[in-house]
């Protein structure tokens, strides 16, 4: 299992004016998705494009913008590499990008290197292109993808027609359609085609294969999906706080899953607290919700630096202890003397929240109870998050069996993270309370990173 896996977002316009800015707002919209690259496409006589090393508000210059003329065109932001990519081919010249991971890219790639194709990195990006531009059109391409790899993906391809958008047969990656105005989008949230004052249409099906162009959209081929697998870390930390994602409000999800960790601990008799507090950003949700079931304050004890980076996305431990060292001060004031109820996503490593619970003693907290609204991460994902290994994942030092099947495994689980972090206590949600949340039947959803089980076998 590489340590390092892909996390990104697409975004593609068609307008009936020139579709640059557009474009790179709709991207900037999408950069808490992946900060390290970022890219435009567009189709004006060929494929113009621009992609850059940073984020999107800092690199793209004025002339690039210029340059990349058209009124349709696609934009990328990622964690790992370049995007989009332009190809010549059989089908033209024409521009792909895509969020996901390939799974069994080496499989794949040793099969086409025997069929003559090279590759210049091995990107995954590289496998979607290639199979794509092996078949007679881009339909068949991307109906191609389902039967040659293996893990999740939204697509966007740019040719001389517009833009071909589809998400893979089990739907793990989200997938939006909006239109306004002279304009259609297709985005990896909806955040994006709100932002740019456009309505919201519907998500791509899974296995849907749509064609964006002066006509709207049109559906060109729709696989059988043998089942639905969303995955449920978008609601809990991946997309914004303002996003809709297959009909589920990011914003209700993180409120419910807070308000379910308040209720256990009103079950469990209550728990004598000052404030409950938010690990920005994606914490405040989970926070907020926890605020409300059990009527204790809320209260902010972190200031945020908003030039900071999402530190769990970055691409190495040692770049996502220091953008957490950035990203985050302590607000003294708030903190000394209170019994501090403090909500996050998850916990992965264990580093960054055992950091910001000696950063609260430290600035004078009586008490640190950390509550936190995923269960408790028990395996690698393959699907497209930024993580990890086994040996990464701080649950997994105490729990070597893989899944929690008592109340009592969660119970002791809990005190040895409390222990490990510094914190008076821990607790997490349990998987049937976090698909409670979410309100997402548990059938449709992607848990492997708590279950171990593979939706897609």
């Amino acid at each position: 299992m590489k340590s390092l896996q892909d996390n990104c977002g697409v975004f593609g316009l068609y307008s009936d004016t020139e579709c640059v800015h557009d474009i790179f707002q709709g991207i900037d919209f999408l950069q808490h998705r992946g900060q390290e690259y970022c890219g435009i496409a567009t189709f004006h006589e060929g494929v113009h494009q621009v992609t850059h090393y940073g984020k999107v508000a800092n690199t793209f210059r004025p002339g690039e913008l210029g340059y990349l003329k058209g009124r349709w065109g696609i934009g990328h932001v990622s964690l790992r590499e370049r995007q989009p990519v332009r190809w010549q081919s059989q089908l033209g010249e024409i521009a792909v990008a895509f969020s996901g991971n390939v799974s069994n890219a080496d499989a794949v790639i040793e099969d086409m290197k025997g069929r003559g194709k090279a590759f210049y990195d091995s990107y995954n990006i590289e496998i979607i292109s290639k199979i794509i531009m092996e078949e007679r059109n881009v339909v068949a391409g991307i109906c191609a993808l389902s039967e040659k790899i293996k893990g999740a993906y939204s697509v966007v391809v740019l040719t001389p027609d517009g833009i071909y958008a589809a998400r893979d047969i089990y739907g793990f990656r989200p997938l939006i359609l909006g239109e306004g105005p002279g304009r259609h989008a297709v985005s990896s949230e909806s955040r994006a085609i709100q932002n740019l004052e456009m309505e919201l249409v519907r998500d791509v099906r899974p296995g849907e294969v749509v064609l964006v162009n002066d006509k709207g959209f049109q559906t060109m081929a729709e696989l059988d999906s043998p089942r639905r697998a969303h995955c449920a870390f978008e609601w809990a930390y991946t997309a914004s706080l303002d996003s809709i994602i297959d009909g589920v409000y990011v914003q209700e999800a993180r409120n419910q899953l807070g308000g379910s960790l308040a209720q256990r601990d009103i079950e469990e008799g209550g728990l004598e607290a000052d404030i409950v507090a938010a690990v920005p950003m994606s914490g405040i949700g989970h926070a907020l919700g926890y605020h409300r079931e059990s009527k204790i304050s809320y209260q902010e004890v972190f200031l945020y630096n908003r030039y900071a980076d999402r530190s769990y996305t970055q691409s190495s431990q040692l770049a996502r202890e220091k953008m957490a060292k950035r990203k985050l001060s302590v607000l003294h004031y708030a903190v000394k003397g209170k019994r501090v109820v403090l909500c996050d996503d998850s916990i992965v490593r264990g580093t960054q929240i055992l950091y910001k619970v000696r950063d609260l003693k430290t600035a004078g907290a009586k008490r640190v109870h950390v509550r936190v609204a995923c269960p408790p991460l028990m395996y690698p994902c393959d699907f497209g998050i930024s993580t990890r290994t086994y040996e990464e994942l701080a649950a997994r030092r105490y729990l070597k069996s893989g899944n929690i099947t008592s109340i009592k495994q969660l119970r002791d689980l809990e005190a040895r993270i409390a222990e490990e972090i510094e914190a008076d206590s821990v607790k997490y949600n349990d998987l049937d309370s976090f698909v409670a949340a979410i309100g997402i039947p548990r059938e449709q959803l992607c848990l492997k990173c708590w279950d171990g089980i593979d939706p897609t076998l």
